[in-house]
C-alpha cells in the first residue's frame, strides 16, 4: 500500500494512560478542552469498535530538508505539501476495505481508519505497535526514520489476541539534546511538552494571543517547530538517510508566498489558497498573527509598512494586536511607529484588545 511500518497491538488502554491523565490534570494541555472531553474515550478506546478488535498503527515516513518561506521565516517540514491528513485517511481506506475484500475482517466490515485528529493516545499505541519508542521530546522515534514519520490507525474487528510488541531496539540514553534546545523550555520533564510554552501550540492550535513572554521565541517558526528534532540524534541520521520531499510534493503557497503575503491574504481568497495544506488549520487570522510575530523578531526591508498596514487595515483584531507588538518590539524607534501605536489604541472599542495594546505600546517607549 506505499506505507513504512505497520504493527498490531491490542486494543485497550494505553500503556501511558495515567501519564496523560496526569498531564491533563496540570493544565498542560493549554485550551485543547477537546482533549478533556474525549479523556475516558482515550484512557481506553475499547468504546471505538462494537465487538473484538484489534488496532493496526501504520507510519509514513516524511523525512525533508528545512522549509524556509520566500523572504524570510520558517514552516514545520511536514506542513510544506501534501496534508497527511488526506493521504494517509484514503492509504488505510483503502487497506481497510482491501482487508474485507480478502475475507480478513468479522463481518466484512473495513474498519475505522484515524489519523492524529481522532482523540487516542496514538503514540502510546504504536509504541506498543512495535513502531517506535518514546523520545524525551515526547515524538515517536524508529530507528530509520527517526520522529520523521506520520502516524495512523486501523481499528479492525478481529477475534484474536494480539499482545504488545517489542519496541525496535534504541533509546535515547542520557541525550538531553531536544531539552536543552527549546527556546522555550517547553519540555518540562522527559516524554512530557507544556503546550501552553510550546511553539508549535501557540503557531497552529492556539486561537487567541500568543503569550508576550513567548513571542520573541518563536525562533522563526511561523507555524509548527522541527527544532527538537532537528536536534535529535536519531532525527539528523534519519534525515540524511532519506528524503521524501518528491513524495510529498510542496503545496503552491509554501513554495510562493511570504510573511508580506499571509499578512495580506483576503478572507475571500484563503480557502483556496491554501486548499490541500495542513497550513489551513489556524485559519487566515492565525497565519496573518504569526507572520507579524516573526517579522517583529526578524525585521526585513518592507516589514514596517506591511505591518503598519496591517495595524490600521486589517479585519481581524488578532492581526491588528500581533501587528503592534511587531511594531513596537522591531520598529519602536522608527519614524511615525509610536503615533501609529497610539491611534490604533484610540481605535480600538474592545477592552480585551485595547489592554495587549497598551501593553506593547510600552515596549515602543
Amino acid at each position: 500500500m506505499g506505507l513504512d511500518l505497520a504493527g498490531f497491538t491490542t486494543l485497550a488502554p494505553p500503556r501511558d494512560a495515567k501519564l496523560f491523565e496526569q498531564w491533563l490534570d496540570k493544565g498542560r494541555a493549554a485550551d485543547m478542552d477537546w482533549l478533556e472531553r474525549n479523556r475516558e474515550r482515550i484512557v481506553d478506546p475499547r468504546g471505538l469498535s462494537k465487538g473484538p478488535a484489534v488496532m493496526l498503527v501504520v507510519g509514513l515516513g516524511h523525512a525533508r530538508a528545512k522549509v524556509d518561506l520566500p523572504g524570510g521565516g520558517r514552516i514545520a517540514r511536514y506542513a510544506a505539501g501534501r496534508d497527511y491528513h488526506n493521504r494517509l485517511g484514503k492509504m488505510l481506506v483503502r487497506l481497510g476495505k482491501r482487508l474485507a475484500r480478502e475475507g480478513l475482517l468479522t463481518g466484512g466490515r473495513a474498519g475505522r481508519a484515524m489519523t492524529d485528529a481522532a482523540p487516542i493516545l496514538e503514540r502510546s499505541h504504536a509504541s506498543e505497535a512495535g513502531l517506535g519508542f518514546g523520545s524525551k521530546a515526547a515524538t515517536l522515534l524508529n530507528p530509520e526514520h527517526g520522529p520523521w514519520f506520520f502516524l495512523g490507525e486501523l481499528i479492525l474487528e478481529i477475534d484474536s489476541d494480539f499482545g504488545p510488541s517489542p519496541p525496535p531496539a534504541g533509546s535515547c540514553g542520557t541525550c538531553t539534546a531536544c531539552i536543552d534546545a527549546c527556546p522555550t523550555d517547553a519540555i518540562v520533564a522527559a516524554g512530557q511538552v507544556d503546550a501552553r510554552l510550546c511553539i508549535s501550540y501557540q503557531t497552529i492550535e492556539n486561537r487567541g494571543p500568543v503569550p508576550h513572554e513567548l513571542r520573541p521565541k518563536l525562533s522563526g517558526f511561523a507555524f509548527g517547530c522541527d527544532i527538537c528534532s532537528e536536534v535529535c540524534p536519531w532525527g539528523i541520521r534519519a534525515e540524511v538517510r532519506s528524503d521524501r520531499s518528491q513524495d510529498w510534493g510542496q503545496h503552491p503557497a509554501v513554495e510562493n508566498l511570504g510573511l508580506f503575503d499571509w499578512l495580506r491574504e483576503p478572507a475571500s481568497s484563503f480557502k483556496d489558497t491554501w486548499r490541500g495544506s495542513p497550513l489551513q488549520r489556524p485559519k487566515r487570522e492565525g497565519l496573518a498573527r504569526n507572520a507579524a510575530l516573526i517579522l517583529g523578531s526578524n525585521p526585513v526591508d518592507g516589514s514596517l509598512e506591511v505591518l503598519c498596514e496591517t495595524l490600521s487595515s486589517h479585519d481581524s483584531p488578532l492581526a491588528r494586536e500581533a501587528a503592534a507588538w511587531a511594531l513596537a518590539y522591531g520598529h519602536g524607534k522608527d519614524a511615525g511607529v509610536q503615533e501609529a501605536l497610539d491611534h490604533a489604541i484610540q481605535r480600538e472599542s474592545d477592552p480585551f484588545w485595547r489592554a495587549l495594546l497598551l501593553q506593547d505600546r510600552e515596549i515602543a517607549d
